[in-house]
């Protein structure tokens, strides 16, 4: 793995405002053993364990100006390439952070998933308008379906045949829980690229493993952080190299201030660009988190965006913006596109999903799956 990231800002201070494809994915591979089900279930519980904040409580967080900025990044991926009436896969859906901006970006249909039954209760309430945090808004614009299960352990394409090809997938702060083993990176590649139409998009957030393992060489010990984070690896990491015929399952524990308290894993992104392309998936850029703020942050559009959510003030009276500690989380993550090879169907006809699903969705509309059904 190569040291360091080149071509990533180094700057400490935030910025001012202005083939045919196997549909069984990873089934030639090792199936998974009890431990890396007990680390999912792990990453599960604590994702479900946490509660909807309240608007109060969510402005008084530590990191608010960075999760103001991580919503920013990804309002601009789905502003770059969402189109009116695309069906959307959302893998690790959450909580349903991000059903607004699909919302504004005019999307016909929408498909959901993820581990933490929690999680995806407090999505159902979202897309429905309950949350008593939210402030009052007109009901979202596109029917939706939810699913409860792990889209890096479960084979999507026959659960989904009905919703998909889809236009477009998101996968956002979530595709490095899948790098505990190749079985798991596989599933998730092949789910993506078997669901996914000719041309489709595939938009993403993880963290940049090259900026990890450089300040993690950089360190005294085997812990990394400042004020509002750390990273921690264990003992077997002690020489702080790591071999390329090994890039799966390098594990290590990340706390983030009202955040993250969870084992992650490392993602050597040019292992990931590869294993990607088995799947006929390209990659369209890369960029760390500084890069890309510092790119698209240049475009009116995009700036007055940024001043909207606030993440750097809103450019008159409020002037709060993110501290140096904040940034320096910021260049931990990287976003990255790729989309499927093939051309689009010219004569296919955009899926018109408009009375074709649930607007209102109830417990009961949401479906479980696992390998075990």
């Amino acid at each position: 793995m190569k040291r360091g990231y080149e071509s990533a800002s180094t700057s400490i201070a935030p910025p001012q405002s202005r083939q045919r494809i196997d549909p069984n994915g990873a089934s030639q591979y090792q199936e998974e053993d009890e431990n890396t089900r007990n680390l999912a279930r792990r990453v599960a519980d604590h994702y479900s364990a946490r509660s909807n904040q309240t608007l109060e409580e969510r402005e008084a967080s530590p990191i608010i100006h960075l999760k103001k900025l991580n919503n920013w990044i990804k309002s601009v991926l789905i502003q770059l390439y969402a189109r009116r009436g695309d069906v959307v896969l959302d893998l690790a859906c959450g909580k349903g952070g991000d059903l607004i901006k699909w919302d504004k970006a005019r999307v016909g249909y929408y498909v959901g998933i993820d581990i933490a039954e929690g999680s995806i209760e407090d999505c159902r309430t979202r897309y429905n308008g309950d949350a008593d945090h939210h402030q009052r808004r007109n009901r979202l614009t596109f029917p939706a379906r939810l699913l409860c299960g792990d889209c890096f352990e479960v084979r999507l394409d026959e659960v989904l045949r009905d919703d998909g090809p889809f236009d477009i997938c998101s996968c956002q702060f979530a595709m490095h829980y899948s790098w505990s083993t190749e079985a798991r990176a596989r599933r998730a590649l092949a789910n993506v690229s078997a669901l996914l139409r000719p041309g489709g998009t595939f938009i993403g957030t993880m963290p940049d493993a090259n900026v990890i393992i450089k300040k993690l060489r950089e360190a005294e010990g085997l812990t990394i952080g400042n004020s509002v984070y750390w990273i921690r690896f264990d003992e077997e990491y002690d020489h702080k190299t790591f071999k390329s015929s090994t890039p799966f399952g390098i594990k290590y524990k990340f706390h983030l201030e009202d955040a993250v308290d969870c084992p992650e894993w490392i993602v050597p992104f040019p292992v990931f660009k590869s294993l990607a392309e088995e799947y006929d998936l390209e990659l369209v850029f890369v960029k760390n988190s500084h890069e890309f703020v510092d790119q698209y942050l240049k475009r009116p559009e995009f700036a007055e965006l940024m001043r909207r959510l606030g993440a750097l003030g809103d450019g008159n009276q409020d002037t709060s913006t993110l501290s140096p500690d904040e940034w320096e989380v910021a260049y931990l993550y990287s976003a990255f596109v790729l989309k499927k090879r093939g051309e689009p169907d010219p004569n296919r006809k955009r899926a018109n999903r408009t009375n074709n699903g649930p607007t209102q969705i109830s417990k009961d509309d949401i479906m479980y799956i696992s390998n075990d059904e």
